[in-house]
């Protein structure tokens, strides 16, 4: 933990892996320079790695002041312990006031592991961050300028602002696709700062032996028009129906949760919270009922046609268009008008 810095700048985790930035670390410099503008503060990244300075001016074109650089041939590849101890030390050597990860499994590992090594407050997986003032309802003390990280809770039941008011600094993770990414600014001006880290061997408890990459099957976040079934296709088999329309329309295939969970689809079509955050031009949710778990995901596409039996399933309070009626006689209607469209 870190004394209440209000000067302090508002710091990003450049996550990197073989010398490729993660796009959610893009996305979080553009929110980290909002934030650090209303706070009158500069924006920093925090890059660690190996030969990575050269990722530094795309931090800097994405929104950054300064990035600190932590170059080791003992942080080639990511390790808990090495990347946490590297990340603490600039922390307690720069005192920034709120740092932020992307919610990758890579930030899911090193943030809480910085987290408790500081004795600091995080909070996971938020859909915002915002600054504001909050009043303490016991004290009645307010506290200025505190970083609001918003997320579900309670299932998604309900949507909670969390506050750490004293145990600086205020960190939080961020889901890929949350955050809209701003387009770079080739022309922006910024310092590259070397930094050093002590590393021990005792820290590097781990020997490499072998990597085993497998590529992504899907680009959800890349789509321009996806098709997402629920639960309520029913079955695997049905679900080739929301594969024909989606082969019909030149689009991506989506899933709930529940889909996922029934075994209809692998994971990583999963849309939502607990998967992909998606903004295409069209989105269409066929027996989806809408929870907000999935909503946070897909909310913000620019138009979204929804398909239910239920008229009041809570994906119509989003949907641009609604259908009511069973999927498995809607769906063909729409292919079938789709391919006479063409010919």
């Amino acid at each position: 933990m870190i004394d209440v810095n209000r000067q302090g700048e508002v710091w990003v985790y450049a996550e990197q892996e073989d010398g490729s930035l993660h796009d959610v670390v893009l996305e979080l410099c553009g929110k980290a320079r909002q934030l650090a503008d209303t706070l009158k503060v500069p924006v920093g990244a925090v890059l660690p790695g190996h030969q990575v300075r050269g990722l530094a001016k795309k931090l800097i074109a994405h929104g950054a002041d300064r990035v600190y650089v932590v170059d080791d041939p003992k942080l080639a590849h990511f390790q808990t312990l090495p990347y946490a101890r590297v990340l603490t030390a600039l922390v307690e050597r720069r005192r920034p006031q709120i740092i932020m990860y992307g919610a990758t499994p890579l930030g899911r590992d090193l943030a809480p592991r910085v987290a408790s090594a500081l004795r600091a407050g995080m909070t996971a997986d938020c859909t915002d961050l915002q600054i504001g003032d909050v009043t303490d309802p016991k004290t009645k003390e307010t506290h200025r300028n505190l970083l609001l990280q918003i997320r579900p809770a309670f299932g998604g039941n309900i949507i909670a602002t969390i506050v750490n008011y004293d145990r600086w600094p205020q960190m939080a993770t961020v889901r890929e696709g949350v955050m809209p990414m701003l387009p770079p600014n080739p022309d922006r001006n910024g310092e590259i700062l070397e930094e050093s880290v002590e590393l021990d061997d005792a820290l590097l408890a781990l020997r490499l032996l072998e990597r085993h990459i497998e590529p992504r099957k899907v680009n959800l976040k890349g789509a321009r028009v996806i098709v997402a079934g629920g639960g309520g296709v029913g079955s695997k088999e049905n679900f080739r129906l929301i594969h024909e329309l989606a082969g019909a329309i030149g689009g991506a295939v989506g899933a709930s949760r529940a889909a996922v969970d029934g075994g209809y689809i692998g994971k990583e079509h999963q849309i939502g919270q607990t998967g992909t955050t998606v903004r295409p031009a069209l989105y269409i949710a066929a027996g989806i009922s809408g929870a907000v778990q999935h909503r946070a995901g897909m909310e913000e596409s620019a138009k979204i046609i929804a398909i239910n039996t239920d008229p009041n399933a809570p994906i119509f309070s989003v949907a641009h268009y609604g259908i009511v009626g069973d999927l498995k006689k809607v769906i063909p209607m729409m292919i079938k008008a789709l391919r006479e469209k063409r010919r």
